[in-house]
């Protein structure tokens, strides 16, 4: 999977821009509201906590079987950061399994950034050697489902800690 590397992703209204070190001083704003951690736990980090996990994040996975993809969201008209989407892919006996996540600050919400960027980053995935797409959302948090939705993923019936898995499956 190491092969596996994040590129720009272009949609609609955005930039999805792989994450650097350097972009942690302007995303701590984005992510400061505490509010963000409702349903994921913990609280915003300092811009020195994130620079400091965008270090470990961009140094990537210790295990060669797995690709950590981070990217920042870039609304292309404000060229503003507006939040992040991630996928750590995964090999599997039936080819590469991607675990999607996605976080869009509060001052961008309802405004169909995030629906717009997971269905990039999952339209990404498809075309890259990944078979399935899964995310996990936590059973109240309806915005995250409209959000998983939007990127052609389903609900399934298995609950891992709490929250829904999500799936969307590419025929090969």
């Amino acid at each position: 999977m190491s092969v596996l590397v994040a590129r720009v992703i272009r949609t609609e209204r955005l930039d999805l821009v792989p994450l650097r070190v350097g972009h942690a001083e302007e995303m701590a704003p984005v992510l400061s509201d505490p509010d963000l951690h409702t349903f994921i736990g913990g609280a915003p980090d300092s811009p020195e906590a994130l620079r400091s996990r965008y270090r470990r994040l961009t140094a990537g996975s210790p295990d060669p079987a797995v690709a950590w993809l981070n990217w920042v969201i870039r609304l292309r008209d404000e060229s503003c950061p507006t939040g992040t989407v991630q996928a750590t892919v995964s090999a599997s006996g039936h080819g590469a399994v991607a675990e999607v996540a996605w976080v869009v600050g509060t001052p961008w919400q309802g405004r169909g950034i995030a629906g717009e960027a997971a269905r990039g980053l999952v339209d990404w995935l498809g075309r890259q050697p990944v078979h399935t797409v899964i995310a996990h959302v936590h059973p109240e948090h309806r915005a995250s489902a409209g959000v998983a939705a939007a990127a052609g993923l389903a609900p399934t019936r298995v609950r891992q800690d709490g929250e829904i898995r999500w799936c969307r499956s590419f025929g090969r």
